[in-house]
């Protein structure tokens, strides 16, 4: 498996002057009510809320492969969120894997005709909701996602939380990205996926 790596400042984003601007290789939007900010600072992407969910999307289509980052949540009332997107269709229809560090928690979802649902991790009660794992403020943490056909298997830092799900939803090759919500301002880097052999 090769493995791309895009340093998100370096080369996923370009800077014109005084603002950061996305450039022609990604591409970002929000699900749901408002739009997402994005912008660059000291060689991250950073989300800075806007929008019920924000998400920035590149690289060619990947059907079964593994996407990662490492994202740092600084602020928000409602949410402090970072994550990632794979097998992205569209604005309404893509997975997602992310962390809250207001919840303490790791969760997969899936976003159908723009409504997000909860996966639930294999082996787990009908009412678990993904992983309980400490996500600290301010602090850099990596979440991954390896997607082989209807599986997924999700880590956080490393092996602090990992759990699989299932779902046959969305089977197509999507592109993959980095995701976060409502009043999160996040901060992410180091950027990696690949497509599977």
């Amino acid at each position: 498996m090769k493995t791309l790596v895009i340093a998100l400042a370096g080369i996923v984003l370009a800077l014109g002057g005084a603002e950061a601007q996305m450039t022609d290789a990604w591409q970002s939007g929000s699900t749901g009510r408002g739009s997402a900010r994005w912008d660059v600072a000291e060689r991250q992407l950073v989300y800075r809320g806007g929008a019920d969910f924000g998400w920035a999307v590149s690289g060619s289509a990947v059907q079964d492969g593994f996407v990662e980052v490492r994202f740092r949540p600084l602020e928000g009332r409602t949410d402090q969120a970072g994550g990632i997107v794979w097998r992205w269709q569209d604005a309404n229809n893509y997975y997602i894997a992310r962390a809250n560090a207001l919840e303490n928690n790791v969760v997969a979802y899936k976003m159908v005709n723009g409504k997000r649902t909860d996966l639930k991790p294999v082996g787990a009660g009908a009412r678990a909701y993904g992983a309980t794992a400490t996500v600290t403020p301010r602090a850099w943490h990596t979440i991954r996602a390896d997607f082989k056909g209807p599986e997924f298997v999700v880590r956080f830092d490393k092996d602090v939380a990992t759990f699989t799900v299932r779902d046959e939803t969305l089977k197509s090759a999507g592109r993959v990205g980095v995701w976060s919500k409502a009043d999160s301002v996040t901060e992410f880097e180091e950027f990696r996926y690949a497509a599977a052999r």
